[in-house]
């Protein structure tokens, strides 16, 4: 089985991709590198992986790496931290919807020419930004007030596509939310401008990366934003990648959308707290309080039941587990000054 994988050189994507390998997918991946330029990934040389640089907007490329392919997963998507839904308002919205639709538009096609079984879109918790239901089951998204920010709202429009294209044109959808993943390989975004916490200059105002790095150049107290009750479901990618492999896979997952996420709920300030006592073991945690995002919403604790029901998929890794892999790799990236 062959699969193209647009936002081949994204964080989650990295994880997918090395899933699909390893469950002996033939895998060609997507990318422009605009993100985070060219980075070295450990398959890159793989006999069943395939690199294309170039844009996922361009639906003639598209149309031709789809045409001896059985599934798309579309992941490609102008995306970063809290800070970039502030700053760049309109052009996600808009760089996000002609991604959309070109990949819609390919598998369109693709689908009637009888080569592509299935399309799996890459979602975002962003689309439960408005909800009040906890924990938010698959579905709420329709019922609950739309996302106030434009990434959200977005992402809720891309599987508005899904349907779309389901109804008209019959193309069969799967979609995938991914709940705040945390892991290895990240580096500074091309596309983000370096927020400043205090003391030290964020990477990627993604929350987990940049406290450990706050807390490795020696940051006391350490700044977080808002008052740090944020509540968050922290998933590893690695688990999430199996998850999204799952969701391929399985026929019952067929014009069907599933939360991929961590049963774990842990506030911002006990994750800083974990990060402070992994790096900083005797020295009693401080922390202060900065001006939180406007878009920084307070509660995100999915459902996890239906992707346990119907694709047998658990997120079994901790938080504590995670950052043991994830603060040696910070600490060096940070070494060679990387991040």
């Amino acid at each position: 089985m062959k699969i193209l994988v647009t936002g081949a050189g994204g964080f989650i994507a990295g994880y997918l991709i090395e899933e699909l390998l390893r469950a002996d997918y033939e895998v060609v991946g997507l990318d422009n590198l605009s993100k985070y330029g060219a980075l070295q990934r450990s398959y890159a040389d793989h006999p069943r992986y395939r690199f294309i640089r170039g844009d996922a907007k361009d639906a003639a490329l598209l149309d031709d790496l789809l045409r001896d392919c059985d599934h798309f997963v579309a992941g490609a998507a102008v995306v970063g931290g809290i800070a970039l839904f502030h700053e760049l308002a309109y052009d996600l919205i808009a760089e996000n919807e002609r991604i959309t639709a070109s990949a819609f538009d390919a598998a369109i096609r693709a689908h009637q020419r009888q080569t592509l079984h299935k399309i799996t879109v890459i979602s975002s918790s962003m689309v439960f930004e408005s909800t009040d239901v906890y924990p938010t089951p698959e579905g709420e998204e329709r019922r609950s007030p739309p996302p106030r920010s434009t990434y959200g709202f977005q992402k809720l429009a891309t599987e508005y596509f899904a349907q779309g294209a389901r109804e008209q044109y019959g193309l069969p959808f799967t979609i995938v939310r991914p709940f705040n993943c945390i892991g290895i390989g990240e580096s500074n975004a091309v596309v983000e401008s370096r927020l400043t916490s205090g003391n030290v200059r964020l990477a990627m105002s993604h929350v987990v990366p940049d406290l450990v790095q706050r807390v490795l150049k020696g940051q006391d107290p350490l700044h977080i934003l808002g008052d740090g009750n944020q509540v968050r479901h922290y998933t590893y990618g690695g688990d999430l990648g199996r998850g999204i492999r799952l969701a391929v896979e399985s026929p019952k997952a067929l014009n069907e959308d599933f939360n991929l996420s961590s049963p774990q709920s842990m506030t911002v300030l006990k994750l800083a707290e974990l990060i402070w006592k992994k790096i900083r073991p005797g020295d009693p945690f401080r922390y202060v309080s900065d001006k939180p995002f406007r878009y920084d919403v307070q509660r995100r604790i999915p459902s996890t039941e239906k992707a346990k029901r119907i694709l047998n998929f658990e997120a079994t890794t901790s938080v504590e587990e995670a950052l043991d892999e994830i603060v040696p790799w910070i600490r060096e990236r940070v070494s060679v000054g990387a991040i």
